[in-house]
């Protein structure tokens, strides 16, 4: 039976993001990845606290409560994944060991330089965004890339020919979010 999980793409226009784009001329540079069309269960490496971005690690994201509401004018793209049952019981088993050791996770910011020169710089319990929405495909058996996930850029999603485009604009635009902000 097939399912669909989530790949959030996003650009919140923090000095860090526009720093990054002037590098990447990237349109987006934060990657995510949901379980729902809502993006409630949505997971990356990123700011554990929305008001420092030095502190990162693993995250467990919530669009109302933290570093995207601190940012309304994010703009995202999302896309969807057609993926097997099997799969996605893959990926929630691969994400409950990030879950219950969160703390001893660290944003791999020299993964993010590596990215740059073509190699991979690669720490166990360390990754940044689109490094581990990768490894959680990868380590679940989807290859979308001929490449480590250690190299898979933010941009790599966009370009993908697997990934159905669903929404492009700003986050709190997309449907199912301003439902939520209505309530």
């Amino acid at each position: 039976m097939t399912q669909k999980v989530y790949i959030l793409l996003s650009d919140t226009g923090t000095l860090f993001t526009k720093s990054i784009k002037t590098y990447t001329k990237a349109p987006y540079n934060h990657a995510s990845l949901a379980f729902d069309d809502q993006l409630h269960d949505m997971y990356s490496f990123g700011r554990k606290k929305p008001n420092n971005p030095l502190k990162g690690g693993f995250v467990k994201e919530n669009v109302l409560t933290g570093t995207y509401r601190r940012y309304p004018n994010t703009t995202c793209v999302i896309y969807e994944l057609n993926v097997t049952e099997r799969d996605v019981i893959k990926m929630k088993r691969l994400l409950t060991i990030f879950i219950k050791n969160k703390q001893r996770f660290l944003y791999n910011i020299l993964g993010v330089l590596g990215v740059s020169m073509n190699e991979p710089i690669e720490f166990s319990n360390s990754y940044f965004c689109s490094q581990f929405v990768a490894e959680v495909l990868h380590r679940s058996g989807i290859e979308l890339w001929d490449k480590l996930p250690a190299l898979v850029t933010p941009d790599d999603f966009r370009k993908c020919e697997r990934l159905s485009l669903i929404y492009e604009g700003k986050l709190f635009d997309y449907e199912p979010i301003k439902k939520q902000l209505l309530k």
